[in-house]
């Protein structure tokens, strides 16, 4: 079976405050009701958010992505289709998605800046088999300068189809369509456009 994807947008304060082992367990205690045991009781997501009963006392939020099944491959496709083609587009914008999917999606190769990948230590790193890792950890600080990265590149994104097509259309692990992999850009943005407006951050776990 493929790794999964489970995506939170959370208060910090609200997620600092649960003792540090308990975290990761806390986010689907608050999203699940533990009472319902059928998966088809869950909360209807309200614009792809899965919300808990009493929303508005509610510090986190599940995301339902429509373009996946749940599943990490898809993103992680998307990452490696971004470092396929990043050289062969205009620089500007290169700077603004490499900023907007950096430890998101796509990792770069050289030493991420940790005030744009998180890296906060909110959870600890896993190591032992009983631990899950966290797939990733936006801090509410770095959304912001995603978000203002997006409305950069969103309205280019159609010059990413010719490179797409040279680069990533037909092969294996990558996007099966340049739309598809567009579709799943735009969630991201989405994402990170609601997280900034909380001013919460998002953790991404298996």
């Amino acid at each position: 079976m493929g790794l999964d994807l489970t995506l939170f947008m959370a208060d910090w304060k609200q997620l600092s405050a649960i003792p540090v082992e308990y975290r990761v367990q806390a986010l689907d205690d608050t999203t699940w009701a533990p009472e319902l045991d059928d998966e088809y009781q869950r909360y209807r997501p309200a614009g792809g958010w899965l919300w808990p009963p009493d929303r508005g006392s509610a510090w986190c939020a599940e995301y339902d992505f429509c373009t996946t099944t749940g599943a990490y491959s898809p993103h992680a496709r998307a990452g490696d289709a971004w470092d396929d083609i990043r050289l062969l587009v205009d620089a500007s914008v290169r700077e603004a998605m490499d900023t907007f999917l950096v430890g998101l999606i796509w990792d770069a190769d050289q030493t991420d800046d940790p005030a744009l990948t998180a890296g906060t230590g909110l959870f600890p790193p896993a190591t032992d088999r009983g631990r899950l890792r966290v797939l990733l950890e936006c801090p509410p600080e770095a959304v912001p300068g995603k978000v203002r990265a997006w409305e950069r590149v969103e309205p280019r994104l159609e010059e990413l189809r010719g490179p797409f097509a040279a680069e990533c259309e037909g092969w294996a692990g990558r996007p099966d369509t340049f739309e598809g992999f567009i579709a799943l850009l735009r969630e991201w943005g989405d994402v990170t456009t609601e997280a900034a407006r909380r001013s919460w951050g998002l953790v991404g776990l298996p």
